[in-house]
């Protein structure tokens, strides 16, 4: 699968985020990133997030994947 560039970037954000997690305590990491996420991000870039996420393909580590469980999803309702 081939990602644009809007969505690569996404993807290497969450990346980063979890490289700077990985080095925390196991019992941190998960809640750390996925709190940084719902902190942080807007809801476009949440909900660009799930949609990515459910490609198995896009590139997210794994403690990216095991984050999403812990993001908010955005409200579906478009303003």
């Amino acid at each position: 699968m081939s990602l644009d560039h809007a969505d690569e970037k996404l993807v290497r954000m969450a990346n980063q985020i979890a490289t700077f997690f990985a080095s925390q305590p196991e019992a941190v990491r998960v809640e750390g990133v996925a709190t940084h996420i719902n902190k942080f991000w807007e809801p476009r870039m949440r909900r660009r997030f799930f949609e990515l996420v459910e490609q198995s393909d896009a590139g997210f580590l794994p403690l990216v994947r095991a984050a999403a469980i812990h993001v908010r999803r955005p409200d579906q309702v478009s303003i």
